[in-house]
């Protein structure tokens, strides 16, 4: 038997599968393995915090928590290079793309898993990291940008503040007094 193309090893997320050699497009590389749950007991597994669920169809899901099961190892990803596919009541990884020796092995878990398990923020893969920091970098450029305008206003509002404090006091001490005016006007008239 021809040893297996990958090893086990450290990731950003924990565990994951690295390719220890070249690995050619749509290769079935492991089988998802494990006791099968009904919905039940998948709900009650689910409730304990067992994380290695795969949902083969509506009644059966994959216990893969235990040890004997490398393909629990398989990283989310979405950008992934593999994928599953489903056989009967049997679940298969296959590389969707050629594989480099040293690549980690990944594909993606499904909407679902990602936001109530992983959460949308806390994606790990290469792809949402660069995207995070893309929007990090955009953010610090628009406040970068808001400060230069603040300060560029306020050195700009010092002059003008002068000028415009003088003309509002005249404006306001006119207004004033026609307003007295009027006022004691509309009161000879409601005697």
């Amino acid at each position: 038997m021809a040893p297996r193309p990958f090893r086990l090893g450290r990731s950003r997320t924990g565990l994951g599968i690295f390719a220890t050699r070249p690995i050619k497009k749509r290769t079935t590389i492991s089988e998802y393995r494990g006791k099968m749950l009904g919905v039940e007991a998948a709900i009650k597994a689910e409730k304990s915090g067992n994380r290695y669920l795969y949902e083969v169809n509506s009644k059966w899901t994959i216990d893969g928590a235990r040890h004997g099961n490398i393909a629990r190892y398989f990283n989310h990803s979405c950008n992934p290079n593999a994928d599953t596919f489903i056989r009967g009541k049997r679940v298969f990884i296959r590389t969707i793309k050629n594989i480099e020796p040293g690549d980690e092995i990944t594909y993606d878990y499904g909407r679902d898993y990602l936001k109530n398990v992983i959460g949308l923020e806390n994606c790990q893969c290469t792809r949402c990291r660069k995207r995070r920091a893309k929007q990090r970098a955009e953010a610090r450029e628009r406040n970068l940008r808001r400060k230069k305008r603040l300060a560029a206003a306020a050195a700009k509002g010092q002059a003008v503040k002068k000028a415009v404090k003088k003309s509002v006091k005249k404006t306001v001490t006119k207004t004033v007094g026609k307003k007295t005016k009027k006022t004691v006007k509309s009161r000879k008239t409601r005697r």
